[in-house]
């Protein structure tokens, strides 16, 4: 398997040679040269492993270059009961008749950015050691990448994390998880602006080609391949899970801020696995839904990015969509140059009338959004239908999943994150507090570490210099 970019100025890469980057050199994005396929009869071969195992068969065929019982092994290493509490590591649970909850808040932060970043620390932590290496993670959250990262890296031999974080813009319980984190390893850094801010700076000091080789960057945020890769193993788990027949088709509906969970459907889409749509949701945020309904893509200024109860998704610059317009635009890389050259100029461009945009509406998405009375309304209506309490960002995948959902198709609606990251929103829409797991009671008493910044590259770039390993 090699890998490309998505901008043209890369020569074809293994997975091992992209593995701890996260721009490739032009700016692009790495993808594959080629979709690996699934058959049908290896679709039915799958049916009753565990999560180990068809993490491994999915994983060989995006990280060839590994040897074997290496990759098997840091794979067993992720995917254990004592870091998910379950064995089936993502198990679905029913909500209503054929709708279906695809859990993916088991691990240690309590979001589904665990699944793929569990085994993100494995795999740079054995990279580095083969070389003697060592690597400083630089990556922006809006709530639970930060922390996913950040436990995942805690510790780990030769790596540092700086994660950039929009100043009071995540909830108290997320803020807590990651500001409260006193391991020497880890520095977070909280911005004055929002996520796209702390994003820009991400991708700006990833730009600096002499920077980022003196000090060794990296990123964990889903512009890391590695990252997508592993999250397509939960769309196959969760197929496998609701169906009995090797062509039978499912719908998944995925919130989506960044574009990354999702992108990970649409590969597993592309790789053969039978999905019927992919149903996209997004916050007041909208500018996803605006583009698949439109053509149209159209970022919003900071002062536009509205601060919603969904905060993870307070995205407006998904960085992620740029693999998907890559495909639709035939993989020409000077189309895409020229695109993100117009987001970069006029803040938008537009695809509407064009084969692109015809090849969109072939791609399986369908696209919807939601607000915050949409999204009490649904927990309140899941919780009475099922006994089960969701998160602010699952709500929107429900609402928006439920107004495509078709007669006789599976829906999986796609967890976030466990309600008690959204404590506030929940007592709103329910009267009382979700439960805690345990080990969480106090988590915003603990003494919290972090330093405010400025939204200024250089002063980033400073303080990276200062810290870095």
């Amino acid at each position: 398997m090699r890998y490309v970019s998505t901008r043209g100025g890369m020569a074809p890469a293994t997975f091992s040679d992209i593995l701890l980057g996260g721009l490739a050199p032009d700016g692009g994005l790495t993808v594959p040269e080629v979709y690996p396929a699934v058959t049908s009869s290896e679709l039915a071969r799958w049916r009753g492993s565990s999560y180990p195992e068809l993490a491994f068969a999915i994983l060989r065929k995006f990280a060839d270059d590994i040897p074997a019982a290496d990759l098997r092994a840091l794979i067993d290493r992720a995917y254990t009961v004592e870091a998910f509490r379950t064995e089936a590591i993502t198990p679905v649970t029913p909500l209503i008749d054929d709708v279906w909850l695809l859990k993916l808040s088991n691990g240690p932060t309590l979001a589904f950015k665990d699944i793929a970043l569990q085994l993100l620390g494995n795999l740079f932590e054995y990279a580095l050691l083969k070389t003697g290496g060592h690597l400083n993670i630089l990556g922006a959250t809006s709530g639970d990448t930060g922390s996913s990262a950040e436990y995942a890296m805690r510790g780990k031999r030769g790596i540092r994390v700086f994660m950039l974080s929009p100043h009071g813009k995540m909830s108290r319980f997320q803020t807590a998880q990651m500001f409260s984190l006193q391991d020497p390893n880890i520095f977070n850094i909280a911005v004055r602006g929002v996520f796209d801010d702390c994003q820009d700076i991400v991708k700006a000091v990833s730009g600096d080609a002499e920077f980022k080789a003196r000090y060794a960057i990296g990123t964990v945020n889903s512009i890391n391949w590695a990252r997508v890769a592993a999250q397509i193993v939960y769309y196959f788990k969760g197929w496998l899970a609701v169906t009995t027949r090797d062509d039978q088709e499912v719908s998944f509906a995925v919130p989506s801020g960044n574009f990354g969970n999702i992108c990970a459907g649409y590969i597993a889409r592309r790789m053969g696995l039978p999905i019927r749509r992919l149903i996209l949701a997004t916050n007041e945020n909208d500018v996803l839904d605006e583009f698949f309904r439109t053509g149209v893509y159209r970022v919003r200024k900071t002062a536009q990015v509205a601060h919603t109860s969904s905060p993870s998704m307070d995205i407006s610059k998904a960085s992620n969509f740029e693999r998907f317009i890559f495909d639709m635009v035939g993989r020409d890389p000077a189309v895409v140059r020229a695109l993100w050259r117009e987001v970069d100029t006029r803040g938008c461009f537009d695809l509407s009338g064009t084969d692109a945009f015809r090849a969109v509406a072939q791609s399986g998405f369908v696209s919807g959004s939601s607000n915050h009375r949409n999204r009490m309304a649904v927990i309140r209506w899941v919780h009475q239908e099922s006994g089960i309490v969701i998160d602010t960002h699952t709500a929107d995948g429900v609402k928006v999943g439920l107004e495509y959902r078709e007669a006789g198709v599976p829906l999986l609606c796609l967890e976030t994150a466990l309600p008690v990251k959204f404590e506030e929103s929940i007592v709103e829409a329910l009267g009382r507090p979700p439960e805690r797991p345990a080990g969480y009671e106090k988590l915003e008493t603990l003494p919290q570490r972090f330093k405010v910044m400025d939204t200024e590259v250089a002063a980033i770039k400073a303080y990276i210099a200062r810290h870095a390993s």
